[in-house]
């Protein structure tokens, strides 16, 4: 079942009850009553108003079963996020596969995240009608461990045309100007949902097979969302053709971008919604640590 992303934009109290998200609103007029969830239906919770407050027994049942929580800040960008510690009853054992992974096993994996990567980039590419140059071939030419960066090399190529016809001269920087705030939104919500994949599979999202930033909690999600990014740029492609470029995200922009996990990529040479794909994704490589697979099962966009 595909699981939903709820948003909570304006005030809200939100309270369990046999086992239901109840959802109370400010103007509620009957006090205990509101709107109910089954907690089972909810996969990620972006809270992101200053006066959202989600009681324990809340937080307790969503980390439960899995729902990656998202905090945002003042300035509505997500900054935390709280996943659970025991996603898998297999977790201690793929832990250790992790852990014992050998360097030659994570290269390889990565040259294999890259590859995937920048064939994703090529199809966005075509999608916006641009030439995709040098990306097949870079594509088909990335070593193990991508020891030849061939991502940066593809990356520079990419931003230099995917916005071309609405942004030119765009450059990609975290805090630079629109549509840079609308990537790192999509981007969050591709990481949270890459995240609790992970976490289902039993696999720790910290330990990375390439980030290896120690102030990051996340690298494993990090490095694996990578083939995803091209999806979340063609949301944002999508929004700014309808909207032009938008300084300021409202609701509506926030809510197509959390459409994400239930848009379809191919995996496994079936169509799936993303959310499903990510987990495709983490059960391969956990399949991959144990020894019991080679290849990685990662998304193609098709056009």
């Amino acid at each position: 079942m595909i699981k939903r992303t709820l948003y909570f934009g304006n005030p809200a109290y939100l309270s369990l009850k046999d086992n239901q998200l109840v959802i109370r609103l400010p103007d509620d007029e009957q006090k205990g009553q509101g709107r109910t969830i089954p907690v089972e239906d909810i996969g990620v919770i972006v809270l992101d108003n200053q006066q959202v407050t989600i009681t324990q027994g809340v937080m307790s049942a969503m980390l439960g079963n899995n729902v990656a929580i998202i905090t945002c800040d003042a300035a509505h960008m997500p900054c935390g996020m709280m996943m659970n510690l025991d996603g898998n009853v297999l977790q201690n054992l793929r832990f250790r596969h992790q852990l014992d992974a050998s360097e030659p096993l994570k290269k390889q994996l990565w040259a294999q995240v890259v590859a995937q990567k920048i064939r994703n980039q090529a199809s966005i590419l075509e999608k916006v009608g641009s030439s995709t140059g040098p990306l097949n071939f870079l594509a088909r030419d990335v070593k193990s461990g991508d020891t030849d960066n061939r991502e940066a090399t593809a990356a520079a190529y990419y931003w230099s045309q995917v916005f071309s016809k609405v942004k030119p001269n765009f450059k990609r920087e975290r805090n630079g100007i629109s549509p840079n705030n609308l990537l790192n939104y999509a981007y969050a919500i591709v990481r949270a949902t890459m995240a609790r994949s992970l976490v289902s599979a039993g696999l720790l999202p910290t330990l990375g097979i390439f980030h290896a930033n120690k102030y990051n909690a996340y690298c494993l999600a990090d490095d694996m969302m990578e083939p995803y990014r091209p999806l979340a740029d063609l949301v944002v492609i999508k929004l700014i053709t309808e909207h032009g470029l938008i300084e300021e995200m409202g609701t509506p922009h926030k809510a197509e971008i959390l459409k994400l996990p239930v848009l379809d990529v191919l995996i496994n040479n079936e169509m799936s919604p993303m959310m499903t794909a990510s987990y495709k994704t983490a059960q391969s490589l956990a399949k991959c640590f144990s020894g019991e697979a080679r290849k990685l099962a990662l998304p193609e966009i098709v056009n």
